[in-house]
C-alpha cells in the first residue's frame, strides 16, 4: 500500500470513529463521562487505604511517646522524628488523592453541556439534580482534604515540639486542643462527603433507570471516604 493510500485509510478510519461517537445518544454520552469519572477515582481509593495504614502507624508511635518520661528523652526525640516522617508521607498521599478527585471532576463536568441536549424534561431534571449533588460532593471533598492537610501540619508541629527538652505543658495542651478541634471538623466534613456520595448514587441510579440505558448499576457507584 502506498503512503498516500495508507494516509487515506487512516483518515477514513478516523471519520468512522467520529461518526460512531457522534451517533451516541445524549444519555449514552452522559453515561460514558459518569463511568470514566468513577474510574479516575481508583487512585483515590488506593490512597485511602495507604493513608489509613499510616494513621495506624502514627497512632502507635504517639501512644509510645505518651508512655515515656523525660528520662527517656532520646527515645521521645527518635519516635517524634519517625512520626514527622509518617506525617510527610500522609501529606504526599493526600496530594495524590486530591489529584485523583480533580481528574474525576474534570471528566464529570463535561456532562453539564450534554444535559441541555436531553429531550425528556423529566430525565433532564433527574440529570440536573444528579449534577448538582455531585458538584456539592466535590466541594465537600476539597473542604475535607484542606482540613486534613491542616491537621497533618498541626501533627508535625506537635512532634517538633516534643523534640524540645524545655517545653511547657500548657503549650502542648493548647496545641492538642487545637488539633482535636480540627479532628472534629474533619469528622463533620467526612460525614457530609459520605452523605453526598450516597445521595449521588441514588440520583445516578434514578437517572439510569429513567433512561433507556442497559446499565449494571453495581459497577456504577462512587466510593465513600474513611478519613
Amino acid at each position: 500500500m502506498s503512503k498516500k493510500i495508507y494516509m487515506f485509510a487512516i483518515i477514513i478510519s478516523s471519520l468512522l470513529l467520529v461518526t460512531a461517537c457522534s451517533s451516541k445518544s445524549s444519555e449514552e454520552k452522559i453515561h460514558d463521562h459518569l463511568e470514566e469519572a468513577i474510574n479516575l477515582e481508583e487512585d483515590y481509593e488506593t490512597m485511602q487505604g495507604e493513608i489509613e495504614e499510616l494513621e495506624l502507624q502514627e497512632k502507635e508511635i504517639f501512644n509510645q511517646i505518651v508512655d515515656l518520661d523525660m528520662e527517656q528523652f532520646d527515645q521521645i526525640q527518635e519516635l517524634s522524628q519517625n512520626a514527622i516522617s509518617i506525617s510527610d508521607q500522609k501529606q504526599e498521599k493526600l496530594g495524590e488523592e486530591r489529584e485523583s478527585i480533580e481528574a474525576s471532576e474534570e471528566e464529570f463536568v463535561q456532562v453539564e453541556s450534554i444535559i441541555t441536549d436531553l429531550e425528556d424534561e423529566n430525565l433532564k431534571q433527574d440529570a440536573e439534580e444528579m449534577f448538582e449533588i455531585m458538584t456539592n460532593r466535590y466541594a465537600a471533598y476539597y473542604d475535607l482534604n484542606d482540613t486534613y492537610q491542616t491537621s497533618v501540619e498541626q501533627e508535625k508541629e506537635l512532634y517538633e515540639m516534643l523534640q524540645l527538652e524545655e517545653l511547657e505543658q500548657e503549650e502542648v495542651t493548647n496545641h492538642l486542643e487545637a488539633l482535636n478541634e480540627n479532628y472534629e471538623t474533619i469528622i463533620s466534613f467526612n460525614e457530609e462527603f459520605n452523605q453526598l456520595t450516597a445521595e449521588y448514587n441514588d440520583a445516578k441510579r434514578a437517572f439510569y433507570e429513567a433512561s433507556n440505558l442497559n446499565v449494571s448499576y453495581e459497577d456504577a457507584a462512587e466510593t465513600e471516604t474513611d478519613e
